[in-house]
């Protein structure tokens, strides 16, 4: 019998600034999915990436000085970091600036322009430039964007057109008679009342910027960005060469999931079905749409700026508890709501209290009644029946909540069993049947009970917080891999006689009073210099994003000569990838200019130009020095890698 598989995607984030943990939630959500498919013995191939093209961040890279790709390689790096930092652990991260994903678009363009389902003609309505999206005067809210709110602009241009009204009645019908594909049932609502309002063609091309892939018929457009992102999603999977990939996990796969925030769900479950459609396709399985984390003030969203960075709050709480409270905490299909103080008292609540309490009660009483060692059981009462029948039907309710992406439910599940588990504690009163020999047998059963609701609901909560588990294991001395497998998550699989190994709680509760502190404003220049101290250990630390906004680039050195009327200066006139530069540097008294010709070195390329004895210097080298400036060395690269190649 083959092994089911499991296809399961994020959307591709648009990378015109830092991710926030809105973006965080739907990729923890795909990320908790595709291990809990695997926990089950699926073969799983799990998806995020990002959307690069379009006027905006043409628009923003050449606000910021640079070219759209320079700007797009310093954001996806940090979105990179971030999906590591919160344990995401994607099998392909796809980039629609890719040659693979080009080449993909252009087939797909053109099977749909063979078939004559692309025609060209003149665009002329209302264009929304943040969210890429054009739309009917009917569509507008009071005169903005339907989906933003913000100022639209009237489009006149030449245009390619997608023949989309062909089919509206097709897909009608498919969302009807699938009545899984589009999730939850309000979504699938909404959508069927916008498609039977009638569909217009829509323009799939552009003349007016050149920041996107070719139409591959007629390069004076390029294609429009939704057309062009959707298709990342086969893209990886190799459709270009009907790859293995593409024919395991979409033409023959048993399950794709598109996973999404709301506020894109017409374009996942009307324009890419019917691309779909047009290039005789399969669709996807199900998209599933989850409402937006909400702060006080509204939807997070980078234009705002009431966005909340995670990797800060990873540094502070772990990447685990944050997965927790955002998987815990949003509602089913609903908007959900974030704030510090209900992180802190979700992590104090379940995680410290129930769960690490629970681990730490029972591992101190192992210690103190066994000598560290696992008991099996003895003599059993009906309270014993009432733990075990909750743990035996727990594996039930919780894959019946996970496949329907009630992350949430899933959780309260296994919280049942650790509150009962808590509560177990009480009832059984271990401390008193320590007290007489009598009650030896009876200790036994508590205990061995607590270890195994401790097993059972660790493995289970493993897709959701997967760097918890194995600090577990590590405590209860469980080292034999098949005790910690979805099979053997029933109760009575354990045997005794192992010894533990008690560690530190696992979920220290958080005092809110000084994790909640507000953050002191920040000092002027004058005052900064009177507190500063030199034992001050941290105070010349950087973040990451302070590291990525330095762009170090290789450079080759194809001339060296001295500048006039100065014995340090050099200047170096520099390859660049597929530009010269010139650089001024004050190295002369270390390198002979005939010696540096054909070096490869580092250089900070986004500096501000600055004159120097009257030679514009664009950038700054990289050289390290002793104290004193009378040893220097530049730094270089180690083999041979193209000019321009980045660092970092």
């Amino acid at each position: 019998m083959s092994t089911k598989t499991f296809y399961v995607t994020t959307p591709i984030y648009y990378p015109s600034n830092k991710l926030h943990i809105g973006h965080a939630l739907t990729t923890t959500m795909a990320d908790t999915l595709a291990r809990y498919k695997k926990m089950l013995g699926y073969d799983v191939f799990f998806l995020t990436g990002s959307d690069e093209h379009g006027q905006k961040i043409e628009k923003t890279a050449k606000e910021a000085g640079m070219k759209p790709i320079e700007y797009t390689d310093r954001i996806v790096a940090g979105f990179q970091e971030l999906w590591k930092q919160l344990d995401i652990r994607y099998d392909d991260f796809i980039r629609t600036t890719e040659k693979r994903h080009y080449d993909t678009v252009s087939k797909l363009f053109r099977i749909i322009y063979e078939k004559g389902d692309i025609y060209k003609s003149e665009y002329e309505g209302y264009y929304c430039t943040p969210c890429e999206t054009f739309f009917t005067e009917r569509q507008l809210k009071e005169g903005t964007c339907p989906d933003c709110g913000r100022p639209v602009d009237i489009l006149k241009e030449e245009s390619y057109f997608f023949r989309m009204s062909k089919y509206q009645d097709q897909l009608i019908r498919y969302i009807e008679e699938h009545p899984g594909f589009i999730q939850p049932g309000t979504r699938k609502n909404e959508m069927l009342s916008f498609l039977k309002q009638g569909l217009e063609d829509l323009c799939i091309s552009r003349t007016t910027f050149d920041w996107g892939i070719p139409v591959p018929i007629d390069d004076r457009h390029v294609i429009y960005v939704w057309f062009d992102a959707l298709t990342n999603y086969i893209t990886a999977l190799d459709y270009l060469n009907d790859g293995e990939n593409y024919r395991k996990f979409w033409v023959e796969g048993d399950e794709v999931v598109h996973l999404l925030a709301k506020d894109i769900v017409r374009f996942h479950t009307i324009i890419w079905p019917i691309i779909l459609m047009a290039a005789d396709v399969k669709l996807p399985s199900t998209v599933f749409a989850h409402g937006w984390l909400l702060l006080d003030g509204g939807k997070m969203s980078k234009s705002k700026g009431n966005v909340v960075d995670p990797i800060a709050l990873i540094a502070k709480y772990g990447s685990d508890a944050i997965r927790y409270f955002l998987l815990r905490e949003m509602p089913y299909g609903e908007d959900g709501y974030y704030s510090e103080e209900a992180l802190v008292l979700r992590t104090n609540t379940d995680l410290a209290n129930d769960y690490g309490n629970l681990l730490s009660r029972s591992t101190s009483m192992l210690d103190k009644y066994f000598g560290g060692t696992v008991p099996d059981p003895g003599d059993r009462e009906p309270l014993d029946d009432e733990l075990s029948a909750l743990a035996e039907g727990l594996r039930e309710r919780y894959v019946a909540a996970m496949e329907k992406f009630e992350f949430g439910k899933a959780l309260q599940e296994i919280w049942k069993l650790i509150a009962r588990a808590n509560k177990y504690i009480e009832e059984a009163a271990p401390w008193t049947l320590a007290k007489e020999e009598s009650g030896k047998s009876r200790l036994g059963t508590v205990m061995y009970n607590l270890v195994e609701t401790l097993r059972i609901t660790t493995i289970l909560v493993g897709p959701f917080m997967p760097a918890t588990p194995e600090r577990v294991w590590q405590q209860l001395g469980l080292t034999e891999g098949g005790l910690k497998t979805w099979e053997s998550a029933e109760f009575g699989r354990l045997r005794g006689g192992f010894r533990i190994d008690r560690g530190e709680p696992i979920f220290p509760r958080i005092d809110p009073k000084e994790a909640l502190k507000p953050v002191e404003e920040p000092m002027t220049p004058e005052e900064n210099r009177q507190e500063s101290k030199p034992e001050a250990e941290n105070a010349n630390l950087i973040t990451i994003d302070d590291f990525f906004r330095a762009d170090l680039r290789v450079a080759e050195i194809l001339m060296a000569e001295p500048v006039e009327k100065t014995d340090k200066l050099l200047k170096l006139t520099l390859q660049l990838g597929s530009e010269t530069r010139t650089i001024v540097a004050g190295i002369a008294l270390a390198y002979r200019p005939e010696e540096l010709t054909g070096r490869k070195i580092i250089v900070v390329a986004n500096l501000k130009p600055a004159k120097l004895r009257g030679i514009e210097s664009q950038g700054m080298l990289l050289a390290a020095s002793t104290p004193d400036k009378k040893q220097m060395r530049l730094l270089t690269v180690d083999g041979d890698i193209p000019s321009g190649s980045r660092v970092g």
